[in-house]
């Protein structure tokens, strides 16, 4: 019997991390010794403290039946007073936060509890690509606004049709971003609060890169405009922060109505986080400053050694502000980012992201991940200097 997928299957493309990680383990297969530039996966143990804390309560009775639906109130205490202190922002533990199976799993529902067929849903682009992939599951019609890079890789809000802005419902947020790396300031928020607000759309700020800054850049949060929480919520994540990519816990945040919508769908879908894990999520949210400020510098550092590396082959790439990628046009006779992106692999060893695979705007681009050691990336600057 031939068993055909669901039509709303159908419409994705492949996605495109799994299929870099299954290039990456033929090249292995094989023997070669890759440098894996790809996903964007720490290469950092999370914290030993984070660690121990999860095996206590993992020992605990109490923790090991069925979670809230809402996690565990000391959890959402725990992440009002972070946002108190990061932000300077007021957050309803009861009604404004709700802990997530990490972000990812969040931005993927959110569309689901807020979006009707034929909705139109305004997605940056390039993006991070459950933006595109949840939307078309909720039956919306995603909208692609261009990010260019002459415009600081920002959605140009006022160019978008009338006609699309009257079926529009949702518009999408990363900043800090991935893939570009680029950073939004305070008033780009503001601007996009007020553009929400006319035209009667809901915000979701994907926020996942906002601890991962580099020369004293600070990363604002939406939440902090007048009027936001009347729209918006944000996304927040532990994976990149503490190097807790495999423990699935996030958070979204902000507008309670969203929140309530999004609760609901969830507790007919998941059963909540294991209670170990929130208590571990708890103590990360409690480790001190020494942690971020070490984790800033190694990214930071991996930063230099790469652009300096590419850059001294005659490839212009500038120095990220935020994330632990950086974004790199193409050299100037290459053209198709999946090209190039199979070029370094067979030739060169390397594993680095296609910027098309994140959408049509990223084809001149390629993304490397800063998650190998300096030396890892000074090796693969070496290798690519032998094939462009």
């Amino acid at each position: 019997m031939r068993i055909e997928k669901a039509e709303r299957l159908k419409k994705l493309p492949p996605y495109l991390f799994a299929k870099i990680d299954k290039a990456k383990r033929e090249a292995q297969n094989e023997g070669r010794d890759i440098i894996d530039l790809g996903v964007g996966d720490p290469d950092q143990p999370t914290p030993s403290h984070i660690v121990d804390k999860l095996h206590q309560a993992a020992g605990e009775p109490a923790n090991q039946h069925y979670a809230l639906d809402q996690g565990m109130r000391d959890l959402r205490v725990a992440i009002a007073s972070w946002y108190r202190k990061r932000f300077n922002v007021e957050l309803d533990a009861d009604k404004e936060i709700l802990p997530l199976i990490g972000s990812k799993e969040g931005l993927a529902h959110l569309p689901l509890a807020l979006i009707n067929p034929n909705d139109v849903v305004l997605i940056p682009e390039p993006c991070y690509p459950p933006y595109r992939s949840a939307t078309i599951f909720a039956g919306g019609r995603p909208k692609y606004l261009p990010l260019l890079e002459e415009k600081g890789f920002l959605p140009q809000l006022d160019k978008i049709n009338f006609r699309i802005l009257a079926k529009a419902k949702l518009l999408f947020l990363n900043y800090p971003n991935n893939p570009t790396a680029a950073v939004a300031e305070s008033d780009f928020f503001a601007r996009a609060v007020k553009f929400a607000r006319k035209n009667k759309i809901l915000i979701a700020q994907d926020a996942a890169y906002s601890e991962i800054t580099f020369d004293n850049y600070t990363a604002p949060s939406i939440l902090q405009i007048k009027g936001a929480k009347d729209l918006a919520v944000e996304f927040h994540s532990l994976s990149k922060t503490y190097n807790m990519t495999g423990w699935r816990v996030g958070w979204v945040c902000g507008n309670r109505d969203i929140i309530a919508h999004l609760t609901q769908l969830k507790s007919n879908i998941d059963s909540g986080i294991f209670q170990a894990i929130q208590v571990a999520a708890i103590c990360a949210l409690n480790t001190g400053p020494k942690h971020l400020d070490s984790l800033r510098k190694l990214y930071q550092d991996r930063r230099d050694v790469l652009c300096a590396g590419l850059n001294s082959l005659g490839w212009k790439v500038d120095k990220p502000r935020a994330t632990f990628y950086v974004w790199a046009r193409l050299p100037k006779k290459y053209s198709d980012s999946i090209k190039f992106a199979r070029l370094l692999l067979d030739k060169a060893n390397v594993i680095a992201t296609p910027g098309v695979g994140f959408g049509p705007s990223g084809n001149n681009y390629i993304r490397f991940a800063l998650t190998v050691p300096r030396e890892r990336l000074e090796q693969a600057s070496a290798k690519i200097k032998e094939i462009i």
